[in-house]
């Protein structure tokens, strides 16, 4: 079933809600919706799980308002769904951007209530360089596709499809990739841009201590593998699952394994630190 959910006057986040059990929250990247995950929907609810899929606020089915692109404004939306469900004990999944709302999420609002913490792809700590910082894209390279969006957004998008997968997709496979790119509003894309190009989460990652299992594809293009094996280093329970075969959309390039592994770590009871 889907939820329409009041998180600030005149804004409503969508959430699809399948299956039950443990919920295990996920929170899409840019400039998508949670229909991304649609391939992991069935594999959850055969296992025993509740899948919970937000469309953050400017995409998919959710309200598209002219702010609150920002990261602690993404986490307050997605503290309103946990709220508004009733969600205990489940495990928040962050793929791409919304890797690092996921961690923003923490940061505000605790740990006590999440099971386990599922970063895939995540652009994180930081999507762009800094001086003191060269992982991943240059600010001039964020500022660009910002400049490509003003100018022909579906024709970004076609693009941005050809680099988020490491293997061949069908024409209507890429068609429906951007068709999930043109459901978010335009403004939406931009200031979300924004936020991936300045926002900075290094001081945020020691104290996460639940179980944390990074998904990263050795071939991502828009997320470097760096970030994953930084992210590793950084937060203390954790374990890196490479995958060899893939670029940004390891459920797409790997999706027998991306599945097998999900499920192996939701079923887990935790993950040791080397």
């Amino acid at each position: 079933m889907g939820h329409y959910i009041q998180v600030e006057k005149d804004v409503k986040i969508y959430a699809e809600d399948i299956g039950s059990g443990q919920p295990v929250v996920f929170l899409h990247g840019w400039p998508l919706n949670s229909k991304t995950f649609e391939a992991q929907v069935s594999e959850l609810a055969l296992n025993g799980f509740r899948f919970i899929g937000i469309d953050l606020r400017g995409y998919g089915k959710s309200d598209k308002p002219w702010s609150g692109y920002d990261y602690d404004t993404a986490a307050s939306d997605v503290k309103a769904v946990v709220d508004h469900l009733g969600l205990e004990n489940f495990v928040l999944a962050g793929f791409s951007m919304g890797g690092p709302i996921a961690i923003r999420y923490i940061t505000k609002y605790g740990q006590q209530n999440i099971n386990k913490l599922w970063l895939l792809a995540a652009a994180a700590p930081l999507f762009t360089q800094r001086e003191d910082f060269k992982i991943n894209l240059k600010t001039e390279e964020v500022d660009d596709i910002i400049k490509q969006l003003k100018e022909d957004r579906p024709a970004f998008l076609a693009d941005f499809a050809d680099m988020f997968f490491e293997q061949k997709k069908s024409p209507e496979f890429i068609h429906w990739f951007q068709l999930l790119g043109l459901e978010a509003g335009a403004h939406s894309t931009i200031n979300s841009a924004i936020a991936l190009r300045d926002e900075d989460l290094r001081g945020e990652l020691a104290g996460i201590t639940v179980p944390t299992a990074i998904f990263h594809g050795k071939k991502d293009e828009i997320c470097s593998y760096e970030l994953g094996e930084l992210l590793e280093k950084e937060i203390p329970n954790s374990v890196l699952v490479p995958f060899d075969y893939s670029g940004h959309g390891m459920n797409a390039d790997e999706p027998e394994r991306f599945n097998t592994e999900m499920i192996r770590f939701l079923k887990s009871t935790g993950v040791k630190s080397e």
